[in-house]
């Protein structure tokens, strides 16, 4: 389902990235990102440095299986799934996706907080590519399963960080997809809720879906995924078993990296 040969991603360090911003991101804060772009436009570091997030990636997951994908904080793995999920171009590589595609990266994308829990379903559903007819159809599903049914005419800038989660998982993970990639969300969200969640991706796999989940809980990683992939300063470190990676990562040597 999914194919990556020789990913790399280069950054100038300093140069303003607004130019990669996600649609649902220059939908919902439209504005602030013009004054950011005239403000800072042309912004570079002193010595024109550049930096490596991702450097000769390569790997492949088939139909089916989960892929957790870990390493340190600045090793490359939300860039990854920015890369896969077409919000910023490779500097070179490329990589191939076979399939109808949801991604979750960060807490609250899509939303605007002063649109309704109600309003926000069709907007995240609409930026996530779901037809008004599809949402519509799961409506009463997506809003039972985020448990946010008293708050559904509230307006979103309301919800604590939990419900925003809750609601934001709900609408992926019955939008019809083939591959979901997922990014820390459900750090935020309570215990019950994680379980229910990681019950969806369990049953999800059973019906031959596919999925990246970036994680820093090795325990999830090792009950979910299938296999496991080790980011080190962006490149693969390590792959195979989630258990021999988790190994691998939890025994690397420590670095000056930002943790």
């Amino acid at each position: 389902m999914i194919r990556v040969e020789g990913l790399a991603k280069q950054y100038r360090i300093g140069e303003v990235k607004a130019r990669h911003d996600r649609l649902s991101e220059v939908l919902v804060k439209a504005a602030s990102t013009a004054v950011r772009r005239l403000v800072t436009l042309g912004r570079t570091s002193p010595d024109g440095s550049f930096i490596w997030a991702l450097k000769g990636v390569s790997f492949e997951v088939r139909k089916g299986d989960v892929l957790g994908v870990i390493g340190r904080n600045g090793s490359g793995k939300s860039t990854l799934l920015k890369v896969l999920s077409r919000i910023t171009e490779p500097t070179a590589g490329h990589a191939e996706i076979r399939g109808r595609v949801g991604a979750l990266l960060d807490v609250g994308t899509g939303f605007h907080p002063d649109l309704t829990g109600r309003e926000n379903v069709y907007l995240n559903g609409a930026i996530l590519g779901m037809r008004r007819r599809e949402i519509a159809r799961r409506f009463d599903e997506i809003v039972a399963f985020a448990e946010v049914e008293r708050f559904l005419d509230t307006q979103i800038k309301h919800y604590s960080t939990g419900m925003q989660v809750r609601l934001a998982f709900a609408v992926a993970a019955h939008l019809d997809t083939e591959v979901l990639f997922l990014d820390e969300v459900l750090a935020a969200g309570d215990f019950d809720f994680r379980e229910k969640c990681f019950a969806r991706l369990r049953n999800a796999r059973a019906e031959g879906k596919t999925a990246l989940l970036v994680s820093h809980e090795m325990d999830s990683v090792e009950s979910l995924c299938s296999h496991a992939m080790l980011l080190r300063e962006g490149e693969v470190g390590a792959w195979g078993e989630p258990s021999e990676v988790i190994e691998a990562y939890t025994h690397q040597p420590a670095t000056g990296d930002a943790s």
